[in-house]
């Protein structure tokens, strides 16, 4: 029995090597699909809002003929953050930054659209267009929040594979720290208002 001792004390030892580097892997991929699942939450977000602006530029088309640069504008950003795609899985801080600038140049031409309809006074009374104003509110909200659950899951992640000892065996995974969402360049300053 003495002979099978130390037989038995390294396949303990292995045994309990093994479960602790599983379980640091399975952590982390749990915790990635739970980002991934984040970052869908997101995009539907924005594929909601990307939804609606057709139907606002139509419904201002109609009321607002000349203001054509204003709606092309719309139009364009919608196509431009169309085309940027992220893989959760491989998202790079890059990345998050052009994804975020594409649709912060959705937000801000659907600003400049929202402050030209001022000048109808019709449209602004239109059903249709209130409750399109309506949804495109609740839709910004929706993506706030969407923002802020991919955040919150990228936390426990980026902390899972960031602290000793699972880091070293995170680099030999081959996984990688995920970036947070960061607010648009000039958020900090305070929006200037003009009667």
């Amino acid at each position: 029995m003495k002979r099978f001792l130390p037989w038995i004390i390294g396949a303990v030892v292995i045994f309990a090597i093994y479960s602790w580097a599983s379980g640091i892997y399975n952590t982390a991929v749990t915790l990635d699909q739970d980002v991934k699942e984040s970052w869908g939450n997101v995009n539907t977000s924005y594929q909601r809002r990307n939804d609606l602006i057709p139907n606002i530029v139509s419904t201002v088309k109609g009321y607002a003929e000349h203001e054509k640069s204003t709606l092309t504008a719309v139009i364009e950003a919608r196509a431009k953050a169309t085309s940027v795609t992220i893989d959760p899985s491989n998202v790079t801080p890059e990345q998050l930054a052009a994804f975020n600038s594409a649709q912060s140049g959705v937000s801000s031409s659907l600003s400049r659209l929202l402050v030209s309809v001022e000048q109808y006074p019709n449209l602004k009374a239109d059903a249709s267009f209130m409750k399109l104003q309506d949804e495109l509110a609740s839709t910004e909200n929706q993506i706030l929040t969407a923002r802020t659950r991919f955040n919150e899951s990228v936390k426990p992640y980026n902390n899972n594979i960031n602290t000793f000892p699972r880091n070293i065996l995170a680099g030999m995974y081959g996984l990688k720290e995920k970036p947070y969402f960061e607010a648009v360049a000039g958020a900090e300053k305070p929006v200037e208002v003009k009667f």
